[in-house]
């Protein structure tokens, strides 16, 4: 608490230069003693706080002298402010602290950074999910946070993939913010996995601790459990053929990563079409993709996904190919 204290009240005079133990005490929310003993306390730290004597008296630090804060260049004081965190920091319960350490960040800036982040602010606001897949509810968020932060015990029920509901005491590790969906990283029986916040149907943080391994990062778990959830996610291939014009659409329908390095290996074919061989998850999965790009597409392998594309396109052709019913079950026509 006093750490933090005598941080503020650094900040405070590196910003707005002399103030009075008055004037520090009622903006610390603290007594004029308490000034004078962390006033000592900077100074023995190796601070450069001096005290100007008379009427127009008061605290300040040597001119010039700044925090290593001050280090920062313009574009990386800039790029703080496009970090994303206003959002999740209030998914946490964090909104007021986020909220007052980017005002001291600002404070403890030199003019031109300060200037130049506070514009980056007004003019560049982040909204991380996609359009057409929002982000999760995670009623119990905050439960899981304070786990992890206290290093708490958690019970909760989980629904798994499918109508399947488990149990399990975790001992939570961090919280990972993937696409607008929350991961957690909890050991169970000793094990590291993901659960994902969205599918918590009750949670209840123990008074039991645990402790965390210090070895454990939470950044290369992610990064190694995503790698492999990709390998796991692939499991076949497939070979088509791309009409000309259509990469945009290909990407958007199957996946910007997929279709590029499939793009970059692509083979030319007459009347401008490129033949791509690309991963796939399943027949049946590739198929309700490649049916989104119709005639754009054609499936050249695996044999057995071909087939389920002419099923789909004759079952099509059955529902498309006579006039649709009225409500008494005869063939609507036209005047």
């Amino acid at each position: 608490m006093r750490a933090s204290r005598l941080l503020s009240l650094l900040l405070l005079l590196q910003t707005r230069g002399r103030m009075t133990a008055t004037e520090i005490a009622d903006e610390l929310e603290v007594s004029v003693r308490t000034v004078y003993r962390d006033v000592e306390a900077l100074s023995a730290a190796g601070v450069p706080v001096y005290a100007d004597r008379g009427p127009l008296g008061g605290y300040r630090l040597l001119d010039g002298y700044r925090t290593r804060l001050n280090g920062l260049t313009v574009e990386e004081a800039s790029s703080l402010f496009l970090a994303g965190l206003p959002g999740p920091a209030a998914e946490l319960g964090l909104a007021d602290f986020a909220a007052a350490a980017e005002l001291k960040l600002l404070a403890a800036l030199p003019p031109e950074p300060r200037s130049h982040a506070a514009r980056m602010r007004e003019r560049f606001h982040l909204d991380v999910p996609g359009w057409y897949r929002g982000a999760d509810e995670a009623p119990f968020l905050t439960e899981v946070a304070e786990a992890v932060w206290e290093e708490r015990v958690l019970r909760l029920r989980y629904r798994r993939w499918g109508p399947t509901e488990v149990e399990r005491l975790l001992h939570p590790y961090g919280l990972v913010l993937k696409g607008g969906s929350w991961y957690l990283a909890a050991a169970c029986s000793g094990t590291v996995r993901t659960y994902r916040v969205g599918r918590i149907i009750e949670a209840e943080v123990l008074s039991e601790r645990f402790e965390r391994p210090q070895d454990f990062d939470l950044a290369e778990f992610w990064r190694e459990f995503a790698a492999e959830f990709a390998s796991r996610m692939y499991t076949a291939e497939a070979v088509v053929r791309l009409a000309p014009g259509a990469e945009d659409l290909f990407r958007f329908t199957v996946g910007q990563d997929v279709v590029d390095k499939a793009l970059a290996n692509g083979l030319p074919e007459p009347g401008g079409w490129t033949r791509l061989t690309l991963p796939i998850e399943s027949v049946t999965h590739a198929r309700w993709l490649f049916l989104r790009m119709g005639v754009l597409v054609e499936v050249l392998e695996p044999a057995e996904l071909r087939a389920l594309m002419a099923e789909a396109v004759a079952d099509l052709s059955r529902l498309y190919g006579t006039a649709p019913e009225d409500d008494s079950g005869a063939a609507a026509h036209g005047p």
